[in-house]
């Protein structure tokens, strides 16, 4: 297994690029013509070779096959390439003008894109797009991969696994709308290795589990056979070879989507119809005989079919869920209809007041800059437990990070844990701002406070509540409007003040701010 691609291997096509390219050698700018000698155990060892060579534009491509002295090789001009890796990428690149990586077609007139290097080659060109050329440098990778499985270097067995994580978040091997010179030589590096093998050694076997492997290789291994239908209609001279054969590719049934509320047995129903027409054909279709699909009176696809026409509904059971759904929109209405009205929340509020809220007095002892959200910082606040608290706060847009660092605050204890952009926060600091929130200013406790100390206000008494209790009672929304400071500064609740600690002093908006929101 080798990761694609390195600096190395992109130097060494930019070089590649350049002995090819028109401006280097002008014979091959007139003209694009090539000489491909190709020895009988070329054309009969190699069937992605002779694949290429047939896909080759034939009043472009001269193929020499009659000679056994002579080694493989291309010529291009004063150019001659000997390494079968370096062949391939030519023919397909500027080799012939890009004739196969272009979305004109293949050199026979066909009008089906060919894109054997995922229409890198020509962008690539002197680096004009870094992508194509980290592109470039990622197929002779992949190729340099292919030669060490076909030469027993690598083993396939264990490149399946790692290709399945690789294959997760891309469809080919290197980014392209169709599979490239690189997954074809891959896939027939793999299935040529292992196509011998039975039992827990076939490649059926082997790929189980790897759901984005076989994805590729069934994938991969229809666009060969496509591949191999152009060239047999591009008027080469050279036999088109037979491509060994892969995975075969099963017909998979659309889904069956359902809107949630249906009654269990229908969604049963449908499950073993699709279960039934799963072992179709490659176009996904079902059989009408549903016993004879299944394999008897008793088979899933027989009690399938029993249900409605290939799986489809009854009539009976079709009224059921919509029966069901009318049942399930009536209690909705009921229970819409038993919701508080703005009097019962009045009453309600009545029961609450702010020391219901743990607020404390905290110390953040780190602070640093949360690493995708702009606004925020991460901060860690000491608040007397046995560990600090992590909060995160929105005050990047209003204190630089050295003016967070040993800041005394106030924090609001008893709100639930909540992950905010990634980081798990657990309690807010609170601040006063203004009513657009374009000043912000931190609300501070007095000098004498001692961390851990809870914010109390004036003939007000209780415990707080739990965080559950909180979050279901919307408790921080029901008395937050009134949670403010007043013209002096100083942090109120419907007008109490508040105090802290043994000398009573209050809480105040650090910069003086006067009719703030604290929040």
């Amino acid at each position: 297994w080798r990761s694609p691609p390195t600096t190395t291997q992109q130097s060494q096509h930019q070089t590649l690029l350049q002995t090819m390219s028109p401006t280097n050698n002008p014979s091959t700018s007139r003209s694009a013509l090539v000489t491909l000698r190709l020895p009988p155990s070329s054309t009969a060892n190699d069937p992605l070779l002779a694949l290429v060579a047939s896909l080759s534009p034939p009043y472009q491509t001269t193929i020499i096959t009659n000679s056994k002295k002579e080694p493989l090789s291309l010529t291009s001009g004063p150019d001659t390439l000997t390494h079968r890796n370096a062949i391939l990428r030519c023919l397909c690149g500027m080799g012939l003008h890009n004739a196969l990586d272009t979305l004109g077609g293949g050199g026979g007139g066909s009008s089906t894109p060919l894109l054997l290097l995922g229409g890198h080659s020509a962008p690539s060109q002197n680096g004009a797009s870094p992508t194509s050329t980290m592109a470039m440098a990622g197929i002779s990778s992949w190729m340099s991969v292919a030669s060490s499985i076909r030469s027993g270097v690598e083993d396939a067995s264990s490149l399946l696994g790692q290709l399945d994580g690789y294959l997760s978040t891309r469809s080919y091997l290197v980014p392209s709308a169709s599979a490239t010179l690189a997954d074809y030589d891959l896939y027939l590096a793999i299935v040529t290795k292992v196509s011998a093998g039975s039992g827990e050694t076939s490649l059926e076997s082997m790929v189980k589990g790897y759901g984005n492997t076989t994805r590729w290789l069934e994938q991969v291994g229809v666009s060969l056979e496509e591949l191999v239908g152009i060239a047999k209609g591009n008027g080469s001279k050279l036999d088109v070879p037979t491509m060994p054969k892969g995975l075969e590719v099963k017909g998979r049934p659309l889904p069956v989507f359902f809107y949630g509320d249906e009654d269990e047995s229908l969604v049963n129903a449908a499950a073993v119809s699709v279960a039934s027409s799963g072992g179709g054909n490659a176009t996904g279709g079902q059989k009408k005989d549903g016993a004879k699909a299944g394999g008897g009176k008793g088979s899933p696809a027989a009690a399938a079919a029993s249900t409605g026409e290939a799986g489809g509904l009854t009539e009976a059971q079709k009224k059921a869920a919509a029966d069901k759904r009318a049942a399930k929109a009536a209690t909705k209405s009921a229970k819409k209809a038993k919701q508080p009205t703005p009097a019962d929340t009045a009453a309600a509020e009545k029961d609450i007041d702010i020391s219901a809220l743990d607020i404390r007095v905290g110390k953040i002892i780190r602070a640093w800059e949360h690493e995708s959200a702009e606004k925020l910082y991460c901060e860690e606040i000491d608040v007397g437990e046995d560990s600090p608290r992590k909060i995160a706060s929105g005050l990047r847009p209003f204190y630089k990070l050295d003016e967070m660092q040993d800041r005394m605050v106030l924090v609001l204890c008893n709100l639930k844990a909540r992950n905010l952009v990634g980081f798990p926060s657990h309690g807010m600091v609170l601040c006063a701002s203004n009513a657009d929130h374009t000043a912000v200013e931190f609300a501070v406790p007095p000098p004498t406070a001692k961390i851990g100390d809870r914010v109390m206000f004036d003939g007000i008494t209780g415990e707080p509540e739990a965080e559950n209790k909180v979050a279901k009672k919307k408790m921080f929304e029901v008395l937050a409007p009134d949670l403010k400071t007043d013209e002096g500064g100083v942090v109120v609740w419907k007008g109490k003040r508040s105090c802290v600690g043994e000398s009573g002093e209050s809480c105040r908006a650090v910069g003086g701010m006067a009719g703030a929101q604290v929040s």
